[in-house]
């Protein structure tokens, strides 16, 4: 594709290319006109004239072959060929005869004096004829000239090459001026260009130079205001988010002393739950798993806080993965639920209780959200797979799954999770370079996939 450079250079240059040729061939087809005029009226009015003084006036009887001649010799010149015939007698000076004159231009002769320009020979010539008449109606003399218009095509070939090179140069002068105008137009459009990348880099300090009063100075103006614009807007929503941030993270953290007070003091009830009322038992229990629940919550978020304001940091061992992922399950107890077929001799690096967070997630929600058992798969490279036995996820909810706060059934209990499990799986994921990918396996159940380079 060209360029708007290309095209600027290309127009510039066609619109001189066109011009120029407009401005020569008008030219030329008017001094043309003027030469082929100039010559013809010289052969003319020379013919009338001459024939005037030369031809007598009364003439009786045949007309003399001298005065055929005379006529003949009083016309003739070097680049001319004179034709004078009285109907029997025919003197020609040259080369030519009555054969070669037009038929058309034969016809009209008795009528004045009239000319056709012809081609004989290869060679241009103007011929001119007319009918003289001597006194008798039936004593005439046909009269012919031949003017050989090679000079005038000599000066015509000059002249076209005088404009054909007048026409080069003038073309050599607007590739010169198309390149220099250019330049000037595309300067400013590439300073514009660097801003605007920068800009699109992350530099919110980039400006452009305003220059001049034109077209250009007014959209590097509107760059401008509309940088400055966006900087202040971005600023304004950056001091924003890291306001929300920290009240998160304090909110999250000033939640934790109280909360685990009440973790102790709702698991000492649930332990005391069995002797108590049947209404109040089952409040305490209630109440024990909303802590739980709470605390889950509040931990989730000062991760999710600590992620966001790039204070998450990788702590890196080299480890097995089978007894990685099978401590995982084990602890949480979901062991009998949950198939693990990892080779036993692959090892990675990799921060274990990050990675520990993940499977957790991964697992957890396999179990909660699909159904038993779960497997999970691992592969050198690092490839791990979590597959589940459900019913999988719609295909129009795959792409918001790691989002947060989302939930697959808004409808469901609000104790069965809160929607930052998948979130803080793939960030973990992505603290170490990787990505986790879900996608629904053909015969049923979500499988989820998480790659980390080596």
């Amino acid at each position: 594709m060209i360029g708007l450079r290309g095209r600027m250079f290309a127009s510039f240059i066609v619109a001189c290319l066109a011009s120029t040729a407009l401005v020569a061939g008008i030219g030329y087809v008017l001094v043309r006109r003027a030469v082929l005029q100039r010559a013809q009226d010289s052969v003319l009015v020379e013919t009338r004239d001459t024939l005037a003084r030369v031809v007598p006036g009364t003439l009786s009887g045949p007309v003399p072959e001298s005065t055929l001649n005379d006529v003949a010799r009083s016309l003739a010149r070097p680049d001319r060929v004179v034709v004078v015939t009285d109907g029997t007698t025919t003197v020609s000076t040259g080369g030519f005869g009555i054969s070669d004159v037009p038929t058309g231009l034969a016809a009209r002769a008795p009528d004045g004096l009239f000319f056709q320009r012809v081609v004989l020979n290869g060679e241009p010539w103007l011929v001119a004829a007319t009918r003289v008449s001597t006194g008798e109606e039936e004593t005439s003399l046909s009269v012919y000239v031949f003017a050989s218009l090679a000079k005038e095509r000599t000066d015509l070939d000059g002249i076209e090459r005088a404009l054909v090179r007048a026409g080069g140069l003038t073309l050599l002068l607007a590739f010169v001026l198309a390149f220099l105008l250019g330049r000037s137009v595309l300067r400013p459009l590439r300073r514009l260009g660097r801003a605007a990348r920068s800009l699109g880099a992350g530099d919110l300090g980039a400006r452009v130079d305003v220059r001049g009063r034109d077209e250009l100075a007014d959209v590097a103006r509107a760059f401008n205001e509309s940088a400055a614009s966006l900087e202040y807007t971005v600023r304004e929503l950056r001091r924003m988010e890291a306001n929300a941030r920290r009240f998160a993270a304090d909110v999250s953290h000033e939640l934790r002393t109280p909360i685990a007070a009440m973790t102790a003091v709702t698991d000492v009830l649930e332990e005391d739950s069995a002797g108590l009322p049947a209404d109040t038992g089952t409040a305490a229990r209630l109440i024990a798993g909303q802590t739980r629940r709470l605390n889950t919550l509040v931990e989730d978020l000062l991760e999710i806080s600590r992620m966001d304001a790039g204070t998450a940091d990788l702590i890196l061992d080299e480890v097995p993965l089978a007894d990685l992922v099978r401590e995982c399950v084990t602890t949480r107890g979901w062991a009998d639920h949950v198939v693990v077929e990892v080779p036993p001799g692959l090892r990675v690096r990799l921060d274990p209780r990050r990675f520990d967070l993940i499977i957790a997630n991964l697992v957890g929600n396999a179990l909660l959200h699909g159904a038993p058992p779960v497997r999970v798969t691992g592969r050198p490279g690092l490839e791990v797979r979590v597959i589940d036995q459900g019913p999988g996820i719609p295909d129009e909810l795959l792409p918001q799954v790691f989002d947060r706060f989302f939930k697959a059934d808004p409808s469901r209990p609000a104790g069965q999770g809160s929607g930052l499990g998948l979130a803080i799986a793939q960030a973990n994921a992505e603290l170490h370079g990787g990505r986790i990918s879900v996608a629904n396996a053909p015969g049923g159940g979500a499988v989820f996939t998480v790659r980390i380079p080596a």
